[in-house]
């Protein structure tokens, strides 16, 4: 397997150096009893159903948000595309997906002006691939956010495409317009937290959204190679560590892992039934420039600079609370890699025709770091001393770490993470503090 080639960084010409924080063996690790096969098939079928009840028998509801900005609203109607005729929209899509190269892919993101999504369909655009990105642009966090990475997206050369991906007939468009290669799936609803007021948003997302956009591939011709997020989520109450591809992850601490770790099993189905080539990657705590303002990173960083109080949580007994923080160019890397690594599906117009390849992968630094050690960091680098306020880490579907076990994805995709957490931070803030100086509001 050929190793990855450097990449450099689309966002940021800050150049990355090694090293990485390495804590001592934690006393409250054990290994869990191992539960029989037939135990763990009983209860994913009991957690799945679940689920899709959860899914038949609820709607998604939206909660309050603050009125938009008249800015927000100005970029809004600058860049939607909603009211573009159909023709005109499938001659963008159609100059998007064009490859620079004969062998160059052409890629379908979903999300693309989340955090990830944009960072990757820049990646690939860049490179020569045709991209053409798809997203809701919803207001789970500030839309302006989004609609600014949008701008990015233009300015490369990728169109996206504003719509759902549980739009059917959209999807169906898309595909007519274009025979796409691969699909990079990184649309979901995402935050552990939120999940506790808007539980069937997720399953919405998650599960209807990902079910939605298999069926489109399955019935493609040719059917696409898929890329999907999943997450370091659903090893949930797992302590076993560091955590690997092979370890249980039947025991999801939130409803966000829950639908996850659903996703996973879903896309194995597709994989059997249809013959999809699909790649799962398991995210680690992605961290970086544009990232995402609910992430403890981002709202610390927003928090210490207006000299309002920082709630840091602590494990029973004083323990450590810990995250594997993985920064965006290495998350990139690996998304990158798993696409070129993706072998083709095998199926033509929704029947398989040969077993397809299915593969899942923890993308992670492998050098988990205390929360309270990335507080320090921004204290440094922002030259402000923060609040603390030191709470018990409360039962709203959090977990104590998360460590990854990256040897899989070395071997097979030549993953190799090289930001630790003070580089990528020190990245992170100059961009924050760039981005906001304009938007004083946001302080």
């Amino acid at each position: 397997m050929s190793q990855l080639k450097p990449i450099i960084s689309h966002l940021d010409n800050i150049p990355s150096t090694p090293g990485k924080f390495k804590p001592e063996k934690s006393p409250y690790i054990h290994r869990l009893r191992i539960h029989s096969i037939s135990k763990l098939t009983l209860f994913s079928f009991f957690f799945l159903a679940v689920i899709l009840s959860i899914f038949l028998f609820s709607a998604p509801s939206t909660p309050s948000r603050p009125a938009e900005s008249a800015a927000a609203a100005l970029a809004r109607r600058s860049l939607s595309n909603a009211e573009m005729d159909d023709h005109e929209r499938e001659r963008k899509v159609r100059s998007s997906a064009c490859a620079r190269s004969r062998r160059g892919h052409t890629v379908l993101v979903t999300g693309a002006a989340g955090f990830v999504g944009t960072h990757v369909s820049i990646a690939l655009k860049r490179r020569g691939d045709g991209v053409v990105g798809l997203d809701n642009f919803n207001d789970y966090y500030d839309p302006a956010l989004k609609r600014a990475r949008q701008k990015l997206l233009n300015q490369a050369g990728v169109f996206v495409v504003e719509g759902d991906i549980n739009d059917s007939a959209l999807l169906k468009k898309l595909f007519d317009a274009v025979a796409f290669t691969h699909v990079m799936h990184l649309a979901a609803q995402a935050g552990v937290r939120y999940a506790m007021q808007n539980p069937s948003s997720y399953v919405h997302s998650n599960i209807g959204g990902l079910v939605s956009v298999l069926e489109v591939c399955k019935s493609a011709n040719p059917q696409p190679a898929i890329v999907w997020a999943s997450s370091s989520s659903v090893y949930g109450l797992n302590s076993k560590v560091p955590f690997s591809e092979k370890d249980r992850t039947d025991r999801p601490a939130s409803l966000y892992a829950a639908t996850k770790k659903a996703g996973e099993g879903i896309a194995h189905t597709y994989n059997h039934i249809y013959g999809l080539s699909i790649t799962g990657l398991r995210f680690f705590t992605v961290y970086g420039p544009w990232g995402r303002p609910d992430m403890a990173y981002f709202f610390f960083t927003k928090d210490i600079l207006k000299g309002k109080p920082i709630t840091v949580f602590e494990a029973p007994d004083h323990g450590t609370v810990a995250r594997d923080f993985t920064y965006i160019d290495d998350i990139v890397a690996g998304c990158l890699a798993a696409l070129d690594t993706a072998k083709k599906s095998t199926g033509s117009g929704g029947k398989k025709k040969g077993a397809a390849q299915f593969r899942i992968y923890n993308l992670g630094n492998t050098s988990p770091v205390p929360v309270s050690r990335l507080v320090s960091i921004l204290e440094k680098l922002l030259k402000v001393k923060a609040n603390r306020k030191v709470l018990p880490m409360p039962r709203n579907g959090d977990v104590q770490f998360t460590h990854a076990n990256i040897s899989l994805a070395q071997k097979e995709l030549g993953y190799k993470p090289t930001t630790d957490l003070e580089t990528g931070l020190k990245k992170f803030t100059r961009w924050y503090l760039s981005y906001y100086k304009k938007k004083k509001s946001a302080w």
